[in-house]
């Protein structure tokens, strides 16, 4: 392990002249960990690959180094770096912490800062062992591309004492201020062509964004998924990333995925398909949401909806833009409905559907999303299906009219690229 310290202090800030990049800073996001520092908890973060969680990670040490937190104080490893593949296990970890706090000598409160902890075999046994070390005053951060972290080994092994923060790539607010952009219609489309990935925003090659995107499939695909649950059958799971492209936000069932592979020449069990789909899920490349009777006031079992984590890869990657403008504003507004912390359904009343229903401590929003609403038939069922629902929650029509038409019976209209502006 010494021979890993010596690398680890290019990577630290334990000297003077050490700097980081640290990039765009995501104030939405700092804010909300920093009201949680100071404490025993331990910080999650947790998103896709490539959302910018190692920066987030930097800009959080940035910040205790302005607060006059000595470099020495903080520990760092970002374990997707090839340089730390022989930290294979929380043991070699802990002989490599171990080297550092004999080396550097750090004084008062340490804090470390754990990047991509799940490539680490019994990252929980160390991390809660920092965490609650009651010889030394310690706060642990780390981040996961893996959302089973919270299901699963989280709450398993450190049950009350973690906070989670789920990173999304950019926002399209983020990605005005980002470019110092105007909000108009155009720069929305514009967004919805392109990615909110950080790393790729300024790249204007087509085929280098396309590459980028297929390498990091790949690693989520063929390491994420195929490495952790040795799934010898990739392709299956490529086709069915095919299919959710193709379909977002359409209702659709395992069933019908299957009916697809069949006519790709796979046969496939509607229990492997259920799995490969949580898997997608849990490594952020797609999120499912289920149906709401909101009379019955229940989850429905039959019909799910899929939505992806960044538009990019159905962009870029597995399927064209021109496909449907309407799905792909669903997709923009769902993401800005879970980055704001609500919980989201779909709707079912009778036999209508309501393309969102929001929560939110004790809060419900409904939402109807539509490319336009100037065609009075168009209006008369996106308002029309929301006019139903007889109580006083909020109700939204959005769409990508030029021009807000008001109010209708107590439910709002309003452009889609304003709402989104006021939204992270």
């Amino acid at each position: 392990m010494q021979e890993i310290f010596e690398i680890l202090k290019k990577d630290n800030y334990w000297f003077k002249d050490t700097q980081k990049r640290v990039g765009f800073r995501r104030d939405f996001y700092l804010k909300k960990i920093e009201t949680t520092m100071g404490n025993k908890l331990i910080k999650v973060l947790v998103g896709q690959r490539r959302v910018g969680k190692s920066f987030l990670l930097r800009q959080i040490i940035e910040r205790l180094l302005n607060s006059d937190v000595k470099g020495k104080n903080i520990f760092y490893l970002n374990k997707e770096l090839i340089d730390y593949d022989e930290v294979r296990d929380y043991k070699d970890l802990n002989k490599l912490i171990k080297i550092y706090l004999k080396e550097m000598k750090p004084k008062g409160k340490v804090y470390y800062f754990l990047d991509e902890v799940q490539e680490i075999d019994g990252w929980q046994k160390i991390v809660n062992s920092l965490a609650q070390d009651h010889r030394q005053s310690n706060e642990v951060f780390i981040s996961g591309s893996n959302s089973k972290m919270l299901s699963g080994e989280l709450a398993t092994y450190l049950t009350g004492r973690y906070i989670s923060f789920e990173i999304f790539p950019f926002s399209y607010s983020e990605y005005l201020k980002y470019f110092q952009l105007k909000n108009t219609k155009k720069n929305l489309i514009n967004f919805i062509q392109n990615t909110g990935l950080p790393e790729i925003l300024l790249v204007e090659d087509e085929e280098f964004k396309r590459n980028y995107l297929q390498s990091l499939k790949d690693a989520i695909l063929l390491k994420d998924i195929a490495g952790r649950y040795q799934i010898r059958h990739v392709k299956i799971l490529e086709r069915i990333m095919d299919y959710i492209s193709d379909n977002i936000g359409n209702i659709f069932s395992v069933d019908k995925v299957s009916n697809f592979l069949r006519t790709k020449k796979y046969k496939i069990s509607n229990n492997t398909i259920s799995s490969y789909l949580k898997y997608l899920s849990e490594t952020f490349l797609i999120y499912e949401i289920q149906r709401y009777d909101l009379k019955g006031k229940n989850i429905l079992d039959s019909g799910k909806k899929y939505y992806l984590n960044d538009l990019a890869f159905r962009n870029f990657i597995f399927s064209k833009f021109d496909a449907g403008l309407g799905k792909h504003l669903e997709n923009i507004v769902f993401l800005s409905l879970r980055r704001g912390g609500w919980k989201v359904n779909v709707g079912k009343f009778d036999n209508l559907e309501i393309d969102f229903v929001a929560e939110k401590a004790g809060e419900v929003k409904y939402i109807q999303v539509a490319y336009s609403v100037a065609d009075e038939k168009v209006a008369e069922r996106e308002f029309g299906n929301l006019e139903k629902i007889k109580d006083d929650y909020e109700k939204i029509v959005l769409s990508l009219d030029d021009v807000s038409f008001g109010n209708r019976n107590g439910i709002k209209h309003l452009e889609i690229w304003k709402w989104l502006a006021r939204k992270i």
